[in-house]
């Protein structure tokens, strides 16, 4: 399996640590060319206004929209989950364009605060044993979510892990969580 890793901005070197730990062939992803042949691609987080700047200025959207429309799994956290939602508001209630609007669910920007209203929170996932832990930092908020979008784990009562299809996303960072299993998890039921 060939997983490409965003790697323009956030926590991308974190991401790629996590797979090479579980043994996947792991391609920084900066140019159009680097998509050729992934069979996943993670979004990390990071700051989504730059982000998405970046993926502008890099030539990325076009290819990685047609590449998501095409089905090629994705695993957004924090900021790749707001990239990858459909509707975005921020603190103001003002709505965003959508970058690839191919999760249907209303995402509030920094949800949880600012920098300094950061956690972690033990989190029942489903699927997964016991507890995982989520690194929330500046995280979005999943406002609601749409019809087959499917909740994976929330944290007081809102959703904080979802999947829609081939496309999962997470307000927390489980790439700092020092934990694999949701890596291994993504990459074992997008791969059946």
């Amino acid at each position: 399996m060939k997983a490409g890793v965003l790697a323009l901005q956030g926590s991308f070197r974190e991401h790629r640590e996590v797979l090479d730990a579980l043994g996947v062939e792991v391609i920084e992803v900066r140019t159009p060319q680097a998509l050729s042949g992934l069979d996943v691609l993670f979004l990390p987080g990071g700051e989504s206004t730059t982000i998405t700047k970046l993926l502008r200025t890099s030539g990325l959207v076009e290819p990685l929209q047609r590449a998501l429309d095409e089905g090629l799994p994705v695993f957004g956290t924090c900021a790749g989950l707001i990239v990858l939602a459909d509707d975005l508001r921020d603190q103001h209630g003002a709505n965003a364009p959508a970058v690839f609007g191919v999760l249907g669910c209303t995402v509030l920007r920094n949800g949880y605060g600012t920098q300094l209203d950061s956690f972690e929170a033990a989190l029942r996932i489903d699927g997964i044993e016991g507890t995982f832990p989520g690194v929330f930092i500046r995280a979005p908020l999943i406002e609601s979510t749409g019809p087959g979008v499917e909740v994976l784990a929330a944290h007081d009562g809102a959703p904080v892990l979802v999947r829609q299809g081939r496309v999962w996303a997470a307000t927390f960072h489980p790439e700092l969580s020092g934990d694999l299993r949701l890596h291994q998890r993504f990459l074992q039921e997008v791969a059946a």
